[in-house]
């Protein structure tokens, strides 16, 4: 009988660990890396709402699998940003690693994704490089030269011919001020001087008072998401606007998130931008209004739609793949993949693994008693000049 009593129990402890098994095997986790405290803090509040919208809206479960979601707060260090995607890999065994809200962040985990074969969902950093860093990264935000591309052919094409830049000393930066230069100086324009402020701890006073001086016709400012409101701040009490100085650049200066906050300096501001609260478009009315009520009326801005497709990416790439979590596998599954965002038509290019997108020039207006990016021209279906140059 103790025999028999042992058996069963042996028995019976293999039955619950098979079945552990199995339950385990039918979760698949995505490890959400996002800067949730210090100065980006805004970045990753806006992304992790617009994922856990994705799937409040969508279900939690893609090819008989249950999608959990793992969010780690890296505070915007690339060293923490490493720590805690190995982590996720190793400990955690997740299927995607996802979210980084800078590009320091993203070139971190690069290795981590190669190593493990993990497929790495970049949906906010914007350095063109970034793809090349591993076959396993596939984008839903945007680069900067495939921002900037529309705004220096904009400035070329409306009587501006004298230009100083003013980026974030960092690898967007350096994008979108390289980018403009190179375009806007072959259409004819000059720019006289390249101003480059530190990305941490910025003072942009003493730049932008060099920046007056030269007395250009705009000034082409790159700051990251969340910076805009200082930048428009010292550009009023620098006198630029009331010298008649255009302020432009990609969207990032004028972020949907603090856009309100900028007051009536920010009006009249010319961007070209991927994503704007009010584009007009039945999806991105829906996405908006269902954004605001899940948030307590926060307006999503271009890092909260780059979180939404991020997130879609990875469930199709589930389904075409009946619930497998090979990584060659799903990331082969997202090459090609196109579909309609709130920001209009996008797909993957399976060529580079970059998101190729409609981008729009804007200008900041009031729209009932509130400021807007309001578009009024598209570059349908850009993709990034740099890696569009060598195909």
């Amino acid at each position: 009988m103790r025999r028999r009593m042992l058996i069963g129990a042996i028995g019976g402890a293999a039955v619950a660990l098979a079945a552990s098994g199995a339950m385990a095997q039918e979760v698949v986790k995505v490890g959400l890396i996002l800067p949730m405290t210090g100065p980006f803090a805004s970045t990753g509040r806006q992304i992790e709402a617009a994922v856990r919208l994705y799937m409040a809206q969508n279900g939690t479960t893609v090819a008989g699998k249950k999608i959990e979601l793992i969010v780690k707060d890296d505070t915007g260090v690339a060293d923490v940003t490493k720590r805690l995607a190995q982590e996720l890999v190793v400990n955690d065994k997740v299927a995607f690693l996802a979210g980084f809200g800078l590009t320091p962040l993203a070139l971190a985990t690069a290795p981590v994704a190669t190593e493990a074969k993990v497929p790495q969902i970049v949906m906010a950093a914007g350095t063109s490089i970034i793809t090349e860093r591993s076959p396993f990264i596939v984008r839903t935000s945007f680069t900067l030269p495939q921002n900037t591309l529309p705004i220096a052919d904009w400035a070329a094409k409306n009587g501006i011919r004298k230009v100083v830049t003013l980026v974030s000393d960092f690898g967007p930066g350096l994008d979108a001020e390289k980018t403009f230069e190179e375009l806007f100086t072959k259409a004819g324009g000059t720019v006289p001087e390249k101003l480059r402020v530190p990305l941490r701890n910025p003072d942009f006073a003493p730049f932008l008072q060099r920046a007056a001086d030269a007395k250009p016709d705009a000034l082409f400012v790159f700051v990251p998401s969340g910076a805009g409101s200082a930048v428009m701040k010292q550009f009023a009490e620098r006198g630029l606007d009331k010298a008649g100085i255009k302020l432009i650049g990609p969207g990032d200066v004028t972020d949907d998130d603090i856009l309100n906050d900028m007051g009536d300096v920010a009006l009249g501001a010319i961007t070209s931008h991927h994503y704007s609260a009010a584009h007009d478009s039945p999806e991105n009315k829906v996405f908006v209004e269902a954004f605001r009520k899940a948030t307590n009326g926060m307006r999503p801005n271009f890092m909260a739609v780059g979180g939404w497709d991020g997130m879609h990416l990875i469930y199709q790439a589930l389904a075409r793949t009946g619930g497998k979590t090979d990584g060659e596998a799903l990331v082969a599954a997202m090459k090609g993949m196109h579909w309609v965002s709130p920001r209009g038509p996008i797909s993957i290019d399976p060529a580079t693994r970059e998101i190729v997108q409609n981008v729009y020039v804007r200008k900041v207006e009031r729209v009932d008693g509130q400021l807007y990016n309001i578009e009024f021209a598209t570059f349908e279906a850009v993709k990034d000049p740099a890696k569009a140059a060598k195909q």
